[in-house]
């Protein structure tokens, strides 16, 4: 019983709670807030407690492999979104999840050591945020006003995919189980309601967001992966979270996202005078 609550609960509370930030300072930073491990870290940390190190190290070591998927994901979404009509949603989303899926299939038959993993999902982050470009502190538009249903949207689909692939962790084995689990549920449902209520441009800045903040997603399931085996899996993961969160900090002072932060501050002040 304490397990299914840890299912239900933890990866949905972060989840509201990274989209409640996201939604006080603009749809860059709740990119990068929804990035972070708050679904795939609560995965490979049940894994870890119903699976044993071994089994969460790998799994740890291939979710590094799913970042790939991931970053494929938010610049195909984002330049279908360019080209999408209005009230055509469904479509972007439904073609990038096609993608991702299919490159989480293809990558969960590869074997390689974490390092190599890292680099691979580094390099697909850095080519998608190429691929996206810069936009200028002007540029980035104000996030629009969220459904009432949309925490508890958010909060119920996370739910259902951390018990869905952590039930399923022992048939898929730990290599398929570590690449779905950065699959984009969080990021689907933040860059739909972007989409469908604010138009290309907010779902860009968004995946923008996502991109910056799988460096610090790589850096947790790299830490993970290598530090499992040799040390408890707790100590193992508090590691990982704190350094995950001081990188995640380090990236927030780059200029893009504290020139979007202070433009998001600026559309919800007055004019002086």
């Amino acid at each position: 019983m304490s397990m299914l609550i840890l299912k239900l609960l933890l990866a949905p509370a972060l989840v509201v709670a990274s989209s409640l930030a996201g939604r006080r300072w603009g749809p860059t930073l709740a990119g990068t807030l929804v990035a972070l491990p708050i679904v795939a870290g609560p995965i490979l940390f049940i894994t870890w407690l119903e699976h044993g190190r071994e089994f969460a190290a790998r799994a740890a070591g291939a979710s590094l492999l799913g970042l790939v998927s991931l970053a494929l994901f938010a610049v195909v979404f984002a330049l279908l979104a360019r080209t999408a009509r209005a009230g055509h949603w469904a479509v972007t989303l439904g073609l990038a999840w096609t993608v991702c899926l299919a490159a989480d299939l293809a990558l969960g038959r590869l074997s390689v050591p974490p390092v190599v993993a890292l680099g691979l999902s580094l390099a697909a982050t850095a080519c998608g945020a190429k691929a996206l470009g810069r936009a200028r502190a002007a540029e980035v538009p104000k996030a629009p006003a969220p459904a009432r249903w949309d925490l508890p949207a958010r909060a119920a689909a996370t739910a259902l995919l951390v018990t869905a692939l952590t039930t399923a962790a022992s048939h898929l084995g730990p290599d398929l189980t570590g690449v779905l689990a950065p699959f984009p549920i969080g990021t689907s449902v933040v860059a739909t309601f972007a989409l469908a209520q604010g138009g290309a441009a907010v779902a860009e800045a968004t995946l923008r967001g996502v991109l910056r903040g799988l460096v610090g997603f790589a850096a947790f399931c790299y830490l993970v992966a290598v530090l499992t085996g040799p040390l408890d899996g707790a100590a193992a993961f508090g590691i990982a979270v704190v350094c995950t969160l001081a990188l995640q900090l380090g990236v927030g002072r780059l200029p893009g996202t504290v020139a979007a932060r202070r433009t998001a501050r600026g559309r919800r002040s007055p004019p002086s005078g």
